[in-house]
């Protein structure tokens, strides 16, 4: 396959990427790659266990590599024990799938490692997407073993206390390319764009679990 660059966004038409879509609207496309979960924001108070078959038939699905967007956000959403345990559910799909889990953290670094171990689900990979958090956040995450994505807007100090081998990129919904997001990464952080490029995709294909790389 294709290697992909751009680990989240929800723009459909987008090439080496994956796509996050709500498992209602999933309809996959040739040569597209998924993730599918339900968005914290999104009247998760409201899914019912039909819901949640929906998404483990989505999850097996070949073309889907990654659970989510799922997560917890303090500032937005239903209620926090609502959203944990939605964020579980998530979790055991992706545990079950031996898949990785796109997550949305907003001022829950400390809670989102929390319930994956109080459930046991400790070796579900996270990548934390849309990063902009300060570095004591970053260096919890990483310190739970989580990948940190960076968009166009992002933390240059926490950028650049980010290991290589956890750095990924995305989109997510902002209007521009995955070469303009890798290049203000490259500014921040004295690589070359080929660099940022090389490595992010090499990293979404190691956590992603596909392979060979072809950038």
């Amino acid at each position: 396959m294709t290697s992909i660059i751009d680990i989240h966004t929800h723009h459909l038409d987008a090439d080496r990427a994956l796509i996050s879509v709500a498992p209602q609207d999933f309809n996959p496309q040739p040569g597209k790659w998924y993730s599918v979960g339900f968005h914290p924001w999104h009247e998760i108070d409201q899914l019912t266990d039909e819901d949640f078959e929906l998404l483990d038939q989505c999850a097996q699905h070949r073309q889907v590599l990654a659970i989510g967007e799922t997560g917890m956000d303090r500032t937005r959403g239903a209620e926090l024990d609502i959203q944990a345990a939605v964020f579980v559910r998530h979790l055991q799909i992706a545990h079950d799938l031996g898949k990785p889990v796109v997550t949305h953290c907003v001022r829950t670094a400390q809670d989102i490692l929390a319930v994956r171990g109080k459930a046991h689900l400790d070796d579900v990979p996270l990548i934390i997407h849309g990063m902009r958090s300060n570095v004591h956040v970053a260096r919890t995450l990483l310190d739970g073993g989580c990948f940190l994505s960076f968009g166009p807007r992002f933390n240059s100090e926490t950028l650049n206390a980010t290991p290589l081998d956890r750095l990924l990129i995305e989109t997510d919904e902002a209007p521009v390319t995955i070469l303009e997001v890798a290049s203000l990464v490259a500014q921040a952080s004295h690589l070359t764009t080929d660099q940022v490029i090389s490595q992010a995709s090499a990293n979404a294909c190691r956590i992603l679990g596909v392979g060979p790389v072809n950038v």
